[in-house]
This record gives structure tokens, sequence and C-alpha cells, in this order.
């Protein structure tokens, strides 16, 4: 992997790129403005030095001074000093030094003379030209050594910083590695929360979302497992009971022998399949609760017409009376609309399963504050208190001889209302005298 792929794809090494690219950038615009800024002071010194040493010889010229006068006092000197009349004669000079052009102009200028270029500043008193004089070349080597050592402090903390950005941002980063080999070393069916101590605020949301993913994913896989589960263990009865229909159809000596056999095995065929049809739709509900489909506005009156459409044919074959007693129209829920429909027709099945013919079922739909209730009512036989609790487990079958079903309609109508925030209660119908279902939602839409 090339550089520009790893700066690419590396949130450290992209953040350590800029930062110090950043650094590096400032300390070199810090160092050349301060160098600069140096160099025009020092020219400012250097020229107030030597107005000061003009000023300083106004008062006149010392006894012994006189052309090649003042000797090594002046010999070291950066500065050059020459004094002329007002006639030209040069009546001063400072030692070793060779002439430099008598100026006309008073002040400062910039004098070529000897190979070199001369910072000269002029001044005239009591009919004196007084000039002082430095070398261009003097003066920018020590202007230079100078903006150098005031540079020398921003080039050292550069490194300095350098270093200390590269080790914040490893450290702040670390929870992230600390994240990423947490979920590289799980296995694959660890599906626990990721620690979230220490998390950077930015980062926290991610973990979080990660550990939700992680929880969808668990109850999935926790459903597939009681699925199966479910349907090796249920599965085991009808279809050892389907193999002793087909022996006794098999072992059928005369028609009427063979009609009874064939009856049971359809029978038997009728309930495996019924089986198998209410295990498979518990395994949808709870595919769908893992995988967060999310809630809608529900209108229930339209649900229970739907309802009562999908159980009317089975109702109409015992002749029992199924329909709406009353509905609020106004009252809706949120939620998902296919599973509130299983529910609903869970209970009308299970109503008409164990209502005698002749009999009735009745749905209700009423706003009751802030909550909705939708009731089933049966003209059955009914519960007794001790089971009304159990048959809301899977496969709990009730003791009623004529109807022993599967034992997971109920179960799948008390798992949609978990989803939906609802509560599932049955009693005794004041109306029908048999089982009265009552789901109650929290609040309506």
């Amino acid at each position: 992997m090339g550089l520009a792929a790893r700066m690419t794809g590396s949130l450290r090494a992209r953040l350590l790129w800029f930062l110090l690219a950043a650094i590096v950038l400032a300390a070199g615009a810090q160092a050349l403005v301060a160098y600069r800024t140096v160099l025009k002071e020092a020219d400012e010194i250097f020229d107030y030095h030597m107005q000061q040493m003009a000023l300083s010889l106004r008062a006149g010229l010392p006894p012994s001074a006189a052309v090649g006068g003042l000797g090594g006092a002046e010999q070291n000197f950066d500065f050059v000093v020459q004094v002329w009349t007002a006639d030209g004669v040069r009546i001063f000079e400072s030692a070793d030094q060779a002439a430099l052009p008598q100026l006309a102009v008073l002040g400062f200028a910039d004098v070529r003379a000897r190979g070199t270029t001369y910072r000269v500043f002029s001044m005239q008193t009591r009919g004196l030209v007084i000039q002082v004089a430095q070398d261009m070349a003097a003066r920018q080597h020590m202007a230079g050594t100078l903006a150098l050592r005031t540079v020398a402090p921003v080039a050292l903390m550069a490194p300095l910083l350098m270093l200390v950005v590269w080790w914040v941002v490893s450290r702040s980063l670390a929870p992230v590695a600390r994240v990423r080999t947490q979920v590289a070393s799980r296995q694959a069916d660890d599906l626990s929360p990721v620690s979230e101590e220490k998390l950077p605020d930015e980062v926290r949301p991610l973990v979080q979302e990660l550990n939700l993913l992680f929880d969808r994913v668990r109850q999935a896989f926790e459903a597939q497992k009681h699925f199966v589960a479910d349907a090796a263990h249920e599965l085991r009865s009808p279809l050892a009971a389907l193999k002793l229909q087909v022996q006794g159809l098999q072992r059928a000596t005369d028609d009427g022998a063979r009609e009874l056999a064939i009856g049971r095995l359809v029978a038997g065929i009728d309930r495996a399949t019924r089986l198998v049809e209410q295990m498979l739709a518990l395994a949808r509900h709870e595919a769908s609760m893992a995988a967060g489909a999310p809630p809608e506005p529900v209108a229930l009156a339209e649900v229970a017409r739907l309802a009562v459409s999908d159980a009317v044919a089975a109702a109409q074959a015992r002749r029992i009376d199924i329909g709406i007693a009353r509905a609020d129209e106004g009252a809706a829920v949120k939620g998902q609309p296919e599973a509130l429909r299983m529910l609903l027709r869970n209970l009308l099945e299970n109503a008409v399963k164990y209502t005698p013919e002749d009999g009735r079922v009745d749905i209700a739909i009423a706003r009751q504050g802030e909550a909705v209730e939708l009731s089933v009512d049966d003209s059955g036989p009914g519960l007794p208190p001790t089971e009304r609790e159990r048959v809301l487990d899977r496969f709990y079958r009730s003791g009623e001889p004529q109807a022993p079903g599967s034992g997971l309609g109920l179960s799948i109508v008390k798992s949609i209302a978990e989803l939906h925030g609802a509560s599932v209660a049955l009693d005794a119908s004041p109306s029908l005298g048999g089982l009265r279902v009552v789901v109650r939602f929290p609040q309506h839409v």
C-alpha cells in the first residue's frame, strides 16, 4: 500500500500529517517574519548609533585631532568617522581608513566606495561637515547574527511541539485502537457489547450504534435458534403421528377402514400444516422485531376489518357469528400494520376454534383516556383462572379436547403486544360468557 493510500485510510496518519505540516508552516512563517523584523530593527539601531556618534562630535574635536589622528583608538571600530571643513578640507578621519567622498547631501545615504557599499550619515555644524559611515557588509553580518539568535528558539521549539502533537494524537486515538482490538479479537458468536469506558464524545455514538447492531444480530440469532429448537421439538410428534396414520392406511383391508385412515391422515396433515404456519409466522414476527422496522400510525378499526375477512371463512363453516361489535374509528396506535393484523387474526382464530357451533365472537375497539383497548369476546367455554397466564407461553395447550391446537397462537399475540408496548389480559367475558382477551395499548396517535 502506497503512502497516499495510507494517508487517506488512516485517521491517525491524516491528523499527524496535517498538524505537523501546519506546525512547520507556522514555524517557518514566524521565523521569516521574526528574521525580517529583527533585520529592520537592527538597521534602525545602527542608524541611531551613527547619528548619536555624529552628534557627540558637534562640541568640537580633541586637541590631538588631525588627519590620521586618533590612531588605534578607532582602529577596531566598525564605524568610519570623517570631518570636513566648509571648504572641503578633511581635518579628521579614523585611523588607517581611506577617505570617503565628501557628500553635499546631509542625512543618511548609501555610498559606493572601495569596492563595497557604506551607510553614511552626514550633518553640518559650526562650519564643519561630520560624516559617520559603516560598511553595509559588516552591518548585515551583525544584523543577521542577531536575527538568527532570535529565530533559534523557534527552530528548537518546532520539533518539540511536533513531538507533543504526535503524543497527543496517539493518546487521543488510543481508545479507537482499543475498540478495534476488542472487535478484532472476538469469536464469531461473541455479540456482547463493546466497552464504552473512556471513549471520546466523537467516538462514543459510533460504539453505541455498534452495540445496538450487535444486540439486533444477537436477537436474530436467538430467534433462529429458538425456531430451530421449537421446530425440532414440536414437529417430532406430528410427523410420528403422520407416519402411524400412513401405516394404518396401508394396513386397511376394506373400504371403511381405508376411509377412516384417510380421514385421520388428512386431519393430521392439517394439524401439521397449521403448526408449521404458526411457527413460520412466529419466526417472521421475531425477525421483524430484530430488524427494528420503524413504526407508523395504524387505525385499529381497519386492522379489525382485515382480520375479520381472514377468519370469516372458518367461522362460517361452524356457523359462528363473527364481527365488530363496536369500534372507535379514530382509535389509532403507532406500530407495524402486518404485525397488528397477525395479532388480531390469531385472537379470532383462537376464539373461533374454541367456540361451539352457532356461537358468537365479537370485536371491540375503544379509547380509554390516553390508551386504546382492543378486546375479543367469545361464547366458548372460557378458561379457568389458573390457566389464563399459562396459555400465553409457547406450546402450552389448554385441556380442551376438541381443539388442541399448537400452543402458539396466544404466544404470538403476547410477543406482538410486547413489541408495541401493550399488555395482554385474559378474563371471563361478561357479555358472551366465554373468554375475553384484552390488548391494552398505552397511548393512541
